[in-house]
């Protein structure tokens, strides 16, 4: 397993940012093998398609030149005059071929890693020339694999074109009985036959280069544990100084909710485990609503608010759980709870009012709870 300069495993797959940053460098997996298994292949059919072309070009130029009078021959200034248009016409003729060739190159060489234009790749780096780099390439790990994958590609598509030669050697030796045009035309048969063979033995390299090339890249970009704790500190912040932001929200929040605990009209509780604060406005449209909630601690401490304020505390264990677990803060009672909490605000304006005093509490053992919002 590779590691670092500090000695440390990179055992750990690249993060999505250190793969973008690989990509902003140039660093992408590429196969030489797949760029060139289809160059072939194009060329195999760019020659099926223009070899008609071709060949009546290659013709008229032999005919023309062949026949070339001694005084041309002899001339420089003629002689250019001579060729030049016949040059234009072989130019003609091959330039479809070599766009097909220079468009292919281009795509097949982005199949594997996609598109990328990176000028921080095209940049001079004064380590690329550093000479012991040079020589660990060629005599480490890459170089050994680069030298048995190309040991095996000579052998396999050295041994592919002599099995065609050795089958098509009788037809290889008759195309000099044949005339011109038609001996032309079968060589450059025999010639596509030999490139297509050949192509297709490249299929088994580019099987086995791909994959690899992948890997490789993979390996060359693997983290150490240490560096994914860097990165993730980096992106996302450190996590202590998250956890202490997280926890000055909460204390921040808890004010807040305390601070509205003395606007409160009643605190309903469950005697030591749950605290809701809620408020109503007589004058106003809406249901109650919860100031503030807690269990435990936070309960303990917004029944001590609340008697430091001397507003009216009920305890109603039902009522309270069912609250507490269906609304959130700042929200209105659901519409289930409406009678039970009508009740008890009935009970507290009359208690504000003195109309009645808390000798003459009502009794609120069996007050009307939904099912679905008891817990």
């Amino acid at each position: 397993m590779a590691e670092n300069q500090d000695g440390q495993e990179k055992s750990e797959d690249p993060t999505s940012k250190k793969q973008e940053e690989s990509r902003k460098k140039g660093q992408l997996p590429r196969s030489k093998e797949l760029t060139t298994f289809f160059g072939l292949l194009m060329a195999i059919i760019g020659i099926m398609i223009f070899a008609a072309d071709l060949i009546e070009v290659i013709t008229s130029i032999m005919k023309t030149n062949f026949s070339v009078e001694r005084a041309v021959l002899f001339d420089k200034n003629q002689l250019m005059l001579h060729f030049k248009p016949e040059l234009a016409n072989m130019l003609k003729a091959l330039i479809p071929l070599f766009l097909l060739l220079v468009i292919t190159v281009i795509l097949s060489s982005s199949l594997l890693g996609g598109f990328n234009f990176s000028s921080q790749a095209m940049g001079f780096k004064f380590n690329k020339m550093n000479p012991l780099k040079g020589m660990k390439k060629i005599f480490g790990t890459q170089g050994l694999v680069e030298l048995i994958k190309s040991i095996f590609k000579i052998g396999l598509l050295g041994a592919i074109a002599v099995f065609f030669l050795w089958q098509a050697r009788f037809e290889l030796s008759g195309l000099s009985q044949e005339p011109f045009p038609g001996a032309f035309l079968h060589a450059m048969e025999l010639i596509s036959w030999q490139f297509l063979l050949v192509t297709l033995g490249m299929i088994v390299v580019v099987l086995i280069d791909v994959p690899y090339q992948i890997w490789t890249h993979t390996q060359q970009l693997k983290m150490t544990k240490q560096e994914v704790k860097d990165e993730s500190k980096n992106t996302e912040g450190n996590p202590e100084i998250k956890g202490r932001q997280r926890q000055l929200q909460r204390d921040m929040a808890m004010q807040r909710m305390m601070g509205d605990v003395p606007k409160a009209d009643v605190i309903i509780t469950n005697p030591t485990h749950f605290s809701v604060a809620l408020q109503y406005d007589p004058e106003g449209t809406g249901a109650p609503v919860m100031l503030a909630k807690g269990a435990d601690l936070v309960a303990l401490q917004i029944r001590n608010v609340a008697q430091a304020h001397e507003i009216p505390i009920l305890e109603v264990p039902p009522l309270s759980r069912a609250i507490y677990y269906s609304v959130e803060i700042g929200d209105e009672i659901p519409a289930g709870l409406y009678v039970a909490v009508a009740q008890i605000l009935a009970y507290i304006f009359q208690l504000k009012n003195g109309e009645v005093d808390e000798t003459m509490k009502p009794d609120l053992s069996d007050l009307p709870i939904p099912d679905e919002l008891r817990r």
